[in-house]
């Protein structure tokens, strides 16, 4: 029986994953900062609830460790825990770019650097790293989550030759808007625009608002992560949603006419 370790896994994205594994037969471990916000999961058989900051090294090995003990062994890394600081960049407090990219950056590889002796040890493994169309493209007012999403995609796309050769595979989700927690618990929004930014800053955001009320929900990206975590081929990037256009455009259209594009959707 395979087993998936999965942060982040108190809600959204990471719930529906988990779900979704554990409805298919496979052992669940879901790390997450509050054990008790996931209650409803260590209700379900063969799942495992462990606390697990990814800031804080100390409660990810022996995380792991115990996800070991428990079911023999871990087949898949879901590197899911993510957190977003949105507005203007100049307005963000150094307290905020921390966050963001210990959270995003430095969180997801110490989870990575955790596992990878045990996937080394067994020459098999897949690393799921929960990237976004963000990694790709980019919209105003998200400067900062942007920089760790483009960093989270080059990082995987590198520790991929690095590990191939050990049998272990890495996968990049690139959802686009999906209709989570991610808006509302996960944003850290910078409110006060400040000096010359707020004249276009309060529309842009309300017009991803309305995209987000819109979106599908984090169960067609949980589908996604079960056909990449089960695929034996090499194929590195998913993506996910309808903004998916966006990056098949980025790619054949001149950085002037994309840009132009961004602003006039977004109102910017």
């Amino acid at each position: 029986m395979s087993t998936i370790f999965i942060t982040g896994a108190s809600s959204g994205i990471g719930k529906a994953c988990a779900r979704l594994f554990q409805s298919r037969g496979w052992n669940v471990v879901a790390a997450v900062r509050n054990p008790d916000s996931a209650a409803d999961l260590a209700s379900l058989e063969r799942t495992m609830v462990c606390r697990v900051d990814v800031t804080l090294a100390d409660t990810i090995g022996p995380a792991v460790e115990a996800a070991i003990r428990s079911f023999g062994g871990i087949d898949v890394l879901v590197n899911n825990a993510g957190y977003a600081a949105i507005g203007p960049f100049e307005e963000m407090s150094d307290e905020q770019v921390r966050r963001q990219v210990e959270t995003n950056v430095l969180g997801l590889m110490a989870v990575t650097r955790a596992i990878l002796p045990h996937f080394r040890s067994r020459r098999s493994g897949t690393v799921v790293n929960m990237s976004s169309i963000g990694g790709r493209i980019t919209f105003p007012l998200y400067s900062l989550y942007h920089a760790t999403k483009w960093a989270v995609e080059g990082f995987s796309e590198s520790l991929q030759y690095e590990l191939k050769p050990l049998g272990i595979r890495v996968r990049i989700i690139e959802p686009g808007t999906i209709k989570t927690d991610f808006y509302t618990r996960s944003m850290d929004r910078a409110d006060d625009h400040g000096r010359d930014y707020g004249s276009w800053a309060t529309p842009v955001i309300a017009a991803m608002d309305a995209t987000a009320a819109g979106a599908p929900g984090p169960e067609i990206v949980a589908s996604r992560i079960w056909r990449a975590a089960n695929s034996r081929g090499d194929k590195l990037r998913w993506l996910v949603g309808r903004e998916g256009a966006f990056v098949r455009l980025r790619r054949f259209l001149p950085d002037a006419w994309f840009l132009a594009m961004v602003r006039t959707y977004l109102g910017a």
